[in-house]
């Protein structure tokens, strides 16, 4: 059971409270949510793993995609956690091999998002993690790419995220849970 302090999770102050924003990166007019330094308080950083796992532990979720490379960060731990593989979402050409690709299009630029073919079987129940939803085309490229594989993307999970993303908010009408908003 959480704790709570006036009706919020102490454990979601500090994660907010250890996330840096830095103003014009990576372009004028970002604010940028910065993880790392999330990463140097390993309370905090435990916290965010705890959390995720306590909410996926009993949703037999057999496969944890985080995408590149924040999403790496916090996704094995979570696999490990509740039983399930790790899948890498990575960018263009670094993964050996047969992959499935799928284009997106980001706040300040294109990307692309690849993983290995047989990576994911068909009927898999899939989570999907990154450290950040901003305009939720990162996300929405991760569902498609599994979903054309046969997975079943149960939801995808960040750390923080606009104040749009809190709440009842859906992807590609997969549900998104994050932790925090982003901070300015």
């Amino acid at each position: 059971m959480l704790e709570e302090e006036n009706g919020v999770d102490p454990r979601l102050q500090a994660i907010s409270a250890a996330i840096r924003v830095v103003p014009h990166f990576p372009k004028p007019g970002i604010m940028f949510n910065d993880i790392t330094t999330l990463l140097l308080h390993p309370k905090v950083f435990k916290d965010v793993v705890e959390i995720f796992v306590d909410r996926y532990r009993d949703m037999e979720i057999s496969a944890v995609a985080g995408i590149e490379a924040r999403g790496f960060i916090f996704g094995p731990s979570i696999a490990l956690a509740i039983g399930a593989k790790f899948i890498p979402l990575r960018k263009p050409k670094k993964l050996p091999g047969e992959v499935f690709s799928e284009a997106y299009e980001l706040e300040y630029g294109t990307d692309c998002l690849e993983m290995h073919v047989g990576a994911v079987h068909p009927g898999e129940r899939v989570l999907v993690i990154d450290d950040l939803v901003a305009t939720g085309g990162t996300l929405c490229a991760a569902i498609r790419l599994l979903e054309r594989a046969g997975a079943e993307v149960v939801e995808c999970a960040c750390v923080v995220g606009l104040p749009k993303f809190k709440g009842r908010c859906r992807l590609n009408g997969k549900p998104v849970y994050i932790l925090v908003e982003c901070r300015r």
